[in-house]
């Protein structure tokens, strides 16, 4: 079968980027795969996706981010394509950091419903569960329940899709009642290629406090820095280090610089900017513990599932749907209360101080990271889409093969 996605790809920084570069490579050298054709945003210098070559992937740039056209352009290549599935990596704001362009986008899954072509949308969040004050898409009650209202619209123009994947089980049990949607399914998150694993000291000299991804609306450093305060005073003797691995969110630029102006007594602190691909499995292998300074989540956290990929411990704030994730997936960490520095500071010298508990942490990490890899999610996409191809062409067979689509 001929498969397109729709997703942003590395070197894009567009949100679920990375995520879509290892789910579409897990694709190629399927027996099942004709070919695949990414639908990806431009970039400057779109010769820039070079970088990532794969072979058995076509780099399709064809729509802008934040741009109106998005779904419009999206349509138009697909109609030269013409693929047999089409498989869209979504989340809200996926097609832009402004409002319209962000919704505008979002009706693609309709417009290829219009077209009759089987597709598949994997939606990473839902509106219901996020605080939206909290990521920047609201600021004061009204508007809030405005764009409460607005995701509910755009979330009937996704459920057009033929299928649609969520990562977590509770979003399926609130979609289905919710919208009366029997065309969702659980498609957990998967999990990113293993590395060799590395281990650490049982008391390491240097303590490295590694937080990863786009700060400055629900992920906030301050806590972290806060913590790092109290640590240092608490281990006067322990060297420590705190690596901010990542960018501004599109919704408070500056957010960065201004913490780093705010904070430039302390003299410990990295802040890497953009992290490519090929540097994030050394800034996770340098990392003691990964951080989740969260004070909301947006979806199954692909942070969590690397950090199980390079056998790190996690500090976790006590939110309920990360929780859930954490608990459903076999993965563990140490919690703190949200927004609370000396919370966050007692977690992390608890693991310090208990060797053998972040060990096992560690372990417990890295065999949840082995649960369902990418290559074994592919199939079961492959599976779905089988079915969809052959609903739309009910007379035909693919490839002479039944598959078990039952997911649920």
């Amino acid at each position: 079968m001929k498969i397109a996605f729709v997703s942003p790809f590395p070197p894009s920084q567009v949100t679920l980027n990375e995520y879509g570069y290892h789910l579409i490579r897990s694709f190629t050298g399927k027996k099942e795969v004709e070919a695949i054709q990414v639908l990806t945003n431009h970039l400057p210098d779109n010769t820039a996706y070079n970088r990532y070559a794969t072979e058995g992937i076509e780099m399709i740039p064809c729509w802008t981010f934040n741009s109106w056209f998005s779904a419009f352009q999206i349509t138009r290549q697909l109609k030269k394509l013409k693929p047999d599935i089409v498989i869209m990596n979504l989340q809200f704001m996926t097609f832009g950091e402004g409002k319209i362009p962000a919704a505008l986008g979002l009706l693609t899954p309709w417009f290829c419903k219009q077209m009759g072509l089987p597709n598949i949308v994997i939606l990473h969040n839902i509106t219901e569960t996020v605080k939206l004050d909290t990521i920047g898409m609201a600021g004061n009650k009204w508007k809030e329940k405005l764009f409460l209202w607005i995701g509910k619209q755009l979330t009937k123009f996704i459920l057009q899709a033929d299928l649609v994947g969520l990562t977590i089980s509770q979003y399926v049990d609130i979609i289905r009642k919710k919208y009366k949607a029997d065309n969702v399914v659980l498609l957990p998150h998967g999990n990113f290629e293993l590395p060799q694993r590395t281990y650490l000291p049982d008391y390491p000299e240097l303590i490295n406090l590694m937080a990863f991804g786009k700060f400055g609306t629900y992920k906030k450093i301050e806590v972290l820095l806060d913590a790092l305060k109290l640590l240092q005073k608490k281990y006067p003797l322990q060297s420590f280090k705190v690596t901010i691995a990542g960018t501004d969110n599109p919704n408070v630029k500056g957010y960065l610089s201004s913490v780093k102006e705010r904070y430039s007594d302390l003299g410990n602190i990295e802040f890497t900017g953009y992290v490519p691909e090929e540097n994030v499995e050394a800034i996770f292998k340098a990392a003691t513990f990964v951080i989740f300074p969260y004070t909301t989540t947006t979806g199954s956290s692909g942070i969590l599932h690397q950090a199980g990929s390079y056998a790190r411990a996690c500090i976790l704030p006590k939110i309920d749907d990360l929780k859930r994730v954490v608990e459903e997936e076999g993965y563990g960490g140490a919690y703190f209360q949200t927004d609370d520095a000396q919370s966050m500071a007692d977690a992390i010298s608890y693991l310090m101080e208990h060797p053998e508990e972040r060990k096992k942490i560690e372990s417990m990490n890295y065999a949840a990271a082995k649960g369902l890899p990418m290559n074994e999610l592919a199939e079961w996409y492959l599976g779905h889409a089988q079915q969809l191809i052959n609903q739309k062409q009910p007379t035909s067979i693919t490839h002479g093969k039944k598959y078990n689509t039952a997911i649920a």
